[in-house]
């Protein structure tokens, strides 16, 4: 059987920055874990008071309904596909 490697855990984030479910998140977080910004989460990204952890990422489809693609760094945007592969690379997966 194949073991995946330890990247840490991948969170999935759809809540509003704000929202108690965001707020136990970014708290839940490891410095090996990595976020996933979808849905209303991605309005976190312009927000200069939110702390985003390093590794975060956000759902393309997600910010273009929302206008924000500009607010995303490069390399920071991920198709459906890749998160798929992102959560074929991680052990532990959690949708907030």
């Amino acid at each position: 059987m194949n073991q995946i490697p330890d990247t840490g855990t991948l969170h999935i984030l759809n809540k509003a920055p704000g929202h108690p479910r965001f707020v136990a998140c970014l708290a839940a977080m490891s410095n090996q874990d990595t976020l996933i910004l979808i849905e209303n989460a991605v309005l976190a990204l312009p927000d200069t008071d939110t702390v985003l952890p390093r590794q975060t990422l956000a759902l393309e489809p997600d910010l273009e309904a929302r206008g924000l693609s500009g607010t995303a760094e490069p390399g920071q945007q991920i198709s459906h596909q890749q998160l798929v592969q992102l959560t074929e690379q991680h052990p532990r997966i959690i949708s907030w």
